[in-house]
């Protein structure tokens, strides 16, 4: 399952490294296809070196960021956990799991060995506040493909992501098994605790 969720982020990237600026405008499954080729486009130029960290790092910060509702997804990270936060522990929760994500995935962006994503078209309503966008992955070598769906909701600044199920697991229900279990070990303190010191030890990696 670790292997499964690092190639999360690998697909995120691919959808969201490079938005047009019409992206607020669009359907969302045209946004993910359209952002789907610009990406792997750049990936084939430019390739996915090591040594690249703080490039990689800084385009998923400027670019991939803006496209997530961090607070909605540490909201559903944490279950009904989330009404016995205070407002501070909110806030630090909130950035240290956007933290953890971006550096637990930062890496698997030079994973990319041409794989071929496809989109499934959907149709929205026009009043729709949210949906789901599903893809699958092509692997090579004769493996199945991966499903990866894409919760979505319909914001002020565009479409934006708060969940993602791949093969049918969900990436914030996956964690708040764990977050649940710290909790109960430590209380939401000790889980803020365990955030800072998992994020101290992949900084250096």
């Amino acid at each position: 399952m670790k292997t499964l969720f690092q190639k999360i982020i690998v697909l995120l990237t691919y959808f969201l490294l490079i938005v047009p600026v019409s992206a607020k405008e669009m359907p969302p499954d045209q946004l993910v296809r359209n952002t789907v080729d610009e990406v792997i486009t750049i990936l084939k130029q430019d390739g996915t070196k090591k040594g690249q960290k703080d490039r990689i790092l800084d385009l998923i910060e400027t670019k991939i960021l803006p496209h997530f509702n961090f607070t909605r997804m540490t909201q559903l990270a944490m279950g009904k956990n989330w009404s016995k936060v205070e407002p501070q522990q909110r806030k630090e929760l909130v950035s240290e799991f956007q933290t953890l994500l971006v550096r637990t995935y930062s890496n698997a962006l030079t994973n990319y060995r041409d794989e071929v994503i496809e989109v499934t078209p959907l149709t929205t309503q026009p009043n729709a506040k949210t949906t789901m966008v599903k893809t699958r992955v092509i692997q090579s070598r004769g493996r199945e493909p991966v499903p990866i769906d894409y919760s979505m909701e319909k914001t002020d600044q565009g479409w934006k992501v708060f969940d993602v199920t791949v093969a049918g697991v969900s990436l914030v229900t996956n964690y708040r098994s764990s977050f649940n279990s710290e909790i109960k070990k430590a209380g939401v303190d000790g889980l803020i605790a365990s955030l800072v010191k998992k994020n101290k030890s992949l900084e250096g990696q």
